[in-house]
């Protein structure tokens, strides 16, 4: 199977910043692309951290759901997400990654990565992930 995009109407966040979550089952990993927008820049003129965290999160949810079944649709709820910004984010698009690094059934220990239009690395986290029942999340908003 190749890589695909989320269906964004789950994403109401995400997409309507801009962004899209592209899933890699041979690899084990998702991704998740934001085009660099004023809306998005901090009082600095620099990508708020608030929206470098929404991607590492969002990123490393679908990395811990695909790890849960395959497909990424298992419902998986973060449980700490530790972030460092080592570099702001200046140029677009950005694009995070997550990488599950361990866990069992239930728990998925994922880091994310998030890289700037010029490659650079702009932050990072370490986050812990529950999966639940699969009716878990339905109808919650």
């Amino acid at each position: 199977m190749t890589a695909f995009l989320y269906n964004g109407q789950l994403l109401p966040l995400l997409t309507g910043l801009g962004g899209q979550v592209e899933i890699e089952p041979e690899t084990g990993t998702c991704s998740c692309t934001l085009p660099l927008s004023d809306t998005l820049l901090n009082r600095h003129g620099v990508v708020h951290g608030g929206v470098l965290a929404t991607l590492l999160d969002t990123a490393s949810g679908f990395t811990a759901s695909l790890a849960a079944d395959g497909d990424a649709s298992h419902p998986c709820m973060t449980l700490s997400l530790n972030i460092d910004y080592p570099a702001a984010a200046r140029h677009g698009p950005l694009r995070a990654i997550g990488t599950r690094v361990g866990g069992g059934n239930s728990i998925s220990f994922v880091t994310g990565k998030v890289f700037d239009g010029r490659d650079e690395l702009v932050a990072m986290s370490t986050g812990v992930f529950k999966r639940l029942p699969t009716n878990a999340m339905r109808g919650t908003a």
